[in-house]
């Protein structure tokens, strides 16, 4: 039990700030303006480390995989499961909530909406994709060409061979220091989002607890049904009606301790014994649970459409547009790959989709505490996702499956 607590302990002192936020922002809504401060203080904070941690966290994954494995046909086959589970489970999510949608609330667009630019799509698209100056890489409004920046730099890295290992080493360093940095900065986190729910609950009222209530209620209904319907499919496309009997008689274990500890990192270990016993080769299991703890991720993916159709809402914009959905399945796969097998791991791609789609900063408290109330069940899909994509991977290269 105190190693749960220890393990939830983030999400509760992070319950406790917006709790005492509300009450604040309730009872005594002339003092908001005096603590706000505190809540810009973290946002400024999170932007300049979260920043660095894209460029070193991705540009580390593709340098250092070459060293985990061989790219070859099971690579491949890997890549195009983790895809097709991750896509799969945003496009899910994104028919939950077109069926079921959140009302926005009323005052909040006049409150926060800002003036866009108007462009034509092919400045849009070189503004997505690349800047003119590398100074401008390192800035949150560029994301997306920081993230293709560090991608590219991560295979320069890894073809560079025995000559390119010291750059490996750093990266791989920058990567474990900025991580440990934005740890650090989310200790800070019921603080500085106590006080922006503050301002959000003096301003907006009472009803921003429903607004709230409903993407949280949705996310879970849905997570549940995708936990217990895509992957009983997913593991019958594998092997049948006996892999459903065999990843549902291992699966336990995983899903406890995913549940217990919020980390796809530390479910790794019981998701190779689960493996084992099912009988997935271990020259698959070894190769796809771990790179898979890292690049595949499904509940953050549903987690990643939740958060920006709230945003959209907030901000009284049209997720459905083509071109918004289009965005919010890309930024799901880089999500998938940037946001690491660490509690609360996700805020790197929050920050990525408000610098896309070019949200303002009002948006973000609501996001982050969306995505870190979600963080338990989105663990639950993340780890236990990875034992059925190895089971999908050992299908398609028909490999001996060990009988049970």
């Amino acid at each position: 039990m105190k190693e749960v607590l220890k393990n939830y302990s983030g999400i509760l002192l992070l319950l406790v700030g917006i709790t005492v936020g509300s009450i604040i922002g309730i009872v005594a809504p002339q003092i908001v303006e005096y603590i706000k401060p505190l809540g810009d203080i973290f946002l400024n904070l999170l932007f300049v480390s979260v920043v660095p941690l894209v460029f070193f966290a991705v540009s580390n994954s593709i340098a250092s995989l070459e060293q985990e494995s061989k790219f070859g046909k099971i690579l491949l086959i890997m890549s195009f499961t983790f895809l097709f589970f991750i896509l799969t489970a945003a496009v899910f999510t994104i028919g939950a909530v077109y069926l079921f949608p959140v009302s926005s609330i009323s005052g909040s667009t006049e409150l926060i909406a800002e003036a866009t630019k108007e462009e034509n799509w092919g400045d849009r698209t070189v503004s997505f994709f690349t800047v003119g100056e590398f100074t401008e890489l390192f800035s949150r409004k560029n994301m997306l060409a920081l993230l293709i920046f560090a991608f590219l730099t991560g295979f320069a890295a890894r073809k560079s061979g025995e000559s390119g290992k010291p750059f490996r080493v750093f990266i791989a360093s920058g990567y474990e220091v900025m991580k440990e940095l934005l740890i650090m900065i989310m200790k800070i986190a019921p603080i500085g989002l106590g006080a922006y729910f503050a301002y959000q609950v003096a301003t907006l009222g009472p009803q921003l607890f429903g607004f709230y209530a409903k993407p949280l209620g949705l996310y879970y209904v849905a997570g549940i049904i995708y936990f217990f319907v895509f992957f009983t499919l997913y593991a019958f496309m594998a092997n049948g009606q006996t892999g459903i009997k065999s990843f549902w008689k291992n699966a336990i274990l995983p899903t406890l301790t995913a549940l217990s500890t919020c980390s796809s990192f530390a479910t790794m270990p019981t998701n190779l014994v689960a493996a084992s016993k099912i009988g997935i080769p271990s020259s698959i299991a070894n190769l796809v649970i771990p790179i898979g703890t890292t690049l595949h991720k499904n509940g953050s993916s549903m987690s990643s459409i939740i958060k920006i159709y709230v945003a959209f809402q907030i901000i009284g914009r049209d997720f459905f547009e083509p071109s918004n959905l289009l965005l919010a399945l890309g930024i799901t796969v880089f999500v998938s790959i940037v946001a690491g097998g660490i509690p609360n791991g996700g805020y790197i791609g929050e920050m990525l989709m408000i610098s896309v789609y070019s949200l303002p900063q009002e948006a973000i408290p609501a996001v982050i505490i969306i995505g870190t109330l979600v963080d338990p069940l989105a663990t639950v899909l993340n780890a236990v996702g990875d034992i059925v994509a190895a089971m999908f991977v050992n299908r398609w290269l028909r490999e001996p499956q060990l009988p049970l």
